[in-house]
């Protein structure tokens, strides 16, 4: 079976698995990778407490540390692809050192660069996405395959002390947009004024 074709099989759907996660978590600090991650989120319900990132791969698990050592009581969940994950390894290092009990990583795994026509990443291959955040010594390191894994894993996803990282085997498909805003400005500040109140703005 090819690469492509396997993760095609997956039985995980990346919408299912986003509603699985932030379904009825009000409270929960999200940042979304670009692309598809951002769509995902959005599909699951455009909230004033989701940040999707618009333009800066690599930079999602960078600024969801950030954001969990300035808010350290608040649980915030980084949802973001593998292409983005790959282009950004240097932060599993950075999250390592850091250690923020209180921030949780999922890594959508389809195995291909959706944004720019489906090409192959190297995860398709030999590199292995949990072994790496195991490697730079992140706490909790999981592989989620199918629900059976999923449902194991969401009370570390949600409210395991960390970091956490999962890497999430997600089908490999095409699916309509579902844009969030595109403005960043009013992204910056809802979400700043959702975290922070009205006076910060």
């Amino acid at each position: 079976m090819t690469n492509q074709k396997r993760s095609e099989a997956y039985p995980l759907r990346r919408r299912q698995v986003v509603e699985q996660i932030v379904h009825g978590k009000e409270n929960l600090l999200v940042i979304a990778g670009l692309g598809s991650t951002a769509w995902d989120i959005t599909s699951a319900g455009d909230r004033d407490l989701n940040f999707p990132l618009w333009g800066a791969m690599g930079g999602a698990i960078a600024m969801g540390l950030g954001l969990a050592l300035a808010q350290p009581d608040r649980r915030v969940l980084v949802v973001t692809g593998d292409g983005e994950t790959l282009m950004g390894l240097g932060s599993f290092a950075t999250v390592a050192l850091r250690a923020p009990v209180n921030l949780s990583i999922c890594t959508f795994d389809n195995e291909h660069y959706g944004e720019t026509g489906m090409q192959s990443t190297h995860t398709s291959g030999e590199t292995d996405l949990a072994g790496v955040a195991t490697a730079c010594g992140i706490s909790v390191v999981g592989l989620v395959r199918n629900q059976a894994e999923l449902d194991a894993a969401l009370p570390d996803i949600l409210e395991t002390p960390g970091p956490v990282f999962h890497a999430i085997k997600v089908r490999a498909e095409n699916l309509d947009f579902v844009l969030p805003p595109k403005d960043g400005v009013h992204l910056k500040n809802r979400f700043r004024r959702a975290l922070l109140g009205d006076e910060v703005i």
